[in-house]
């Protein structure tokens, strides 16, 4: 166990499957207490199932004041916030000529919006840490991507944001970090309500471009992310945006 890890507060939002769930469970594996956020019940207790050191909270980072619910909530129950992971989020999956008002405002809500309502929430707490701020980003924002032009738009927000908060907040001892994963085995296609023959082609053209050659699993992204937050390992790193992505950024 890393005693820089151990009985730190994590709070991870979007902790109900995939990469939050994955890293979630990380940092309780390592001794973290972690806080677990998402709009369900039932998934969030099944991060938690097995894991003593996971403590779920229902609740839609999107909705009004809720941000600063969680942290208020975080801090009556814990007294501390050492790490945020910034990891809901939502995909579109539409082209342009298709796309409407409600997708835009529901992405930005989702990605750019409540990440931002977040950490401006807890400032007062990591400042206390040190802390450590760490956004979930993918490389798309990179790049283009014909078909899916709001999401990239809003992870490259994201990763602004990152870069900016790490020099504003520097002088406060919080580190902001982000975090760019490609072609993981997630959940995310189906909430994008893609069929399974565009899935397929989509995991194709991912594999064709991914030097390593394979899908990364959510636990390759957490384990990315545990050691961006350890201060002990990366405590001269701040505004960087790391992919996790098997090569597929450089290729």
């Amino acid at each position: 166990m890393n005693d820089a890890t151990h009985s730190r507060l994590v709070l991870v939002t979007g902790a109900g499957t995939g990469i939050g769930r994955a890293t979630a469970r990380a940092f309780a594996a390592e001794g973290a207490t972690v806080v677990v956020v998402g709009r369900r019940a039932e998934p969030l207790a099944e991060t938690a199932e097995g894991h003593p050191g996971i403590t779920p909270l229902t609740a839609d980072v999107t909705g009004a004041g809720e941000p600063a619910r969680i942290i208020d909530a975080v801090l009556a129950a814990h007294g501390r916030l050492d790490v945020l992971v910034n990891n809901a989020g939502v995909a579109g999956g539409t082209p342009l000529a298709d796309v409407s008002e409600e997708t835009i405002r529901t992405q930005l809500a989702t990605n750019v919006v409540a990440p931002t309502l977040l950490a401006k929430a807890a400032l007062g707490a990591l400042a206390e840490g040190p802390g450590v701020i760490v956004n979930v980003s993918t490389p798309i924002g990179l790049r283009g991507w014909s078909g899916n032009s709001v999401y990239g738009a809003t992870k490259a927000a994201l990763d602004s944001l990152t870069r900016s908060w790490a020099v504003e907040l520097a002088p406060r001892g919080i580190r902001v970090v982000a975090v760019a994963p490609g072609a993981i085995a997630t959940p995310i296609a189906d909430h994008m309500g893609l069929s399974r023959e565009r899935q397929a082609a989509l995991r194709k053209w991912q594999l064709a471009h991914t030097p390593l050659g394979r899908v990364g699993r959510p636990e390759d992204v957490a384990a990315a992310v545990v050691r961006l937050a350890d201060p002990a390992a990366s405590a001269f790193v701040t505004g960087v945006v790391l992919p996790v992505d098997g090569g597929a950024a450089v290729a």
